[in-house]
């Protein structure tokens, strides 16, 4: 008779990682560190000026190892700008996103456990939230409002917070019926016990996945502001301006436009595909063995 082993080894997370989240997970932690320690991995300031080094090409197009990926129109190192763009951006996103996740949650859990008027209060912004573009709202907050560091990161914040709340909320009322929470709440558990010490930890795992999935669209946001001239401004430097003030040069020098658009894509993409291989991973009804 066949023994039935009746705890089988658990899958871990990394085992059989595919070549391309590797990839990913490489250019992720590249950009990471890049942006952390800018001042000592950049060639040189990126407000340095030289003006009879206008318009230099990529060392890949005739360049020269003075400026490996060009120069501006100023005459500014298009590395060196990159590279404190890339800090910028990375910055204002990942604080978008962690502003958005952690309200969106917040709301999500009132709403699930307290239900009624805060229920309806809650899906009725998420709705308004839903409705409105993130974009058109942030440029008419910023139009009207002017221009800040905090506001903007505020309004970078807005982008996906609904979905948040939304997951928040419909794994709340599901868990709320599970043994564990009737089992809390009979031994004398108050409300914020419940939901911060047992509910929370349970749905963590889906509301991680969705950071990872929703912060490609707040970089994205955070370029696209900077790109129309409503985010950071000169000196100041992000991958989104660094495209705007490109874009009247590119039929003589594309890269200045071209490489922070291919940083963008690049940091997107590789975002998108560890979220999507994430969510794979942590959902259990997908097949892992497939």
């Amino acid at each position: 008779m066949t023994a039935i082993d009746l705890n089988p080894p658990r899958r871990r997370l990394f085992d059989g990682i595919p070549v391309s989240i590797v990839i990913s997970l490489g250019w992720l932690a590249l950009v990471v560190i890049v942006a952390i320690f800018a001042d000592l991995v950049s060639p040189a300031h990126y407000t340095t000026q030289d003006l009879l080094a206008r318009f230099r090409p990529p060392i890949f197009f005739g360049g020269t190892m003075d400026h490996v990926l060009g120069t501006d129109h100023l005459g500014r190192d298009v590395l060196s700008r990159i590279i404190y763009a890339l800090r910028t951006s990375i910055l204002i996103a990942v604080l978008g996103t962690i502003i958005g996740a952690v309200g969106g949650t917040l709301m999500g859990l009132a709403a699930g456990r307290l239900r009624g008027l805060v229920d309806l209060f809650v899906m009725m912004l998420t709705d308004i939230q839903t409705s409105m573009p993130s974009l058109f709202i942030a440029i008419a907050f910023l139009a009207f409002f002017g221009n800040s560091i905090p506001l903007f990161i505020v309004l970078v914040s807005l982008e996906g917070w609904e979905r948040y709340a939304r997951l928040a909320r419909g794994q709340v009322i599901s868990e709320q019926s599970a043994d564990y929470v009737k089992a809390v709440e009979a031994l004398g558990a108050g409300p914020g016990r419940i939901v911060f010490r047992h509910l929370l930890p349970n749905i963590a795992a889906a509301l991680v996945v969705q950071a990872t999935l929703n912060f490609p669209g707040t970089i994205l946001l955070e370029t696209s502001l900077s790109f129309l001239g409503l985010g950071i401004q000169p000196p100041g430097t992000s991958l989104g301006l660094m495209l705007g003030e490109g874009r009247n040069y590119l039929l003589n020098a594309w890269w200045i436009a071209v490489l922070p658009g291919v940083v963008i894509f690049l940091t997107t993409l590789a975002m998108s595909l560890f979220g999507d291989w994430l969510r794979d991973r942590l959902d259990p009804t997908v097949d892992q063995e497939g």
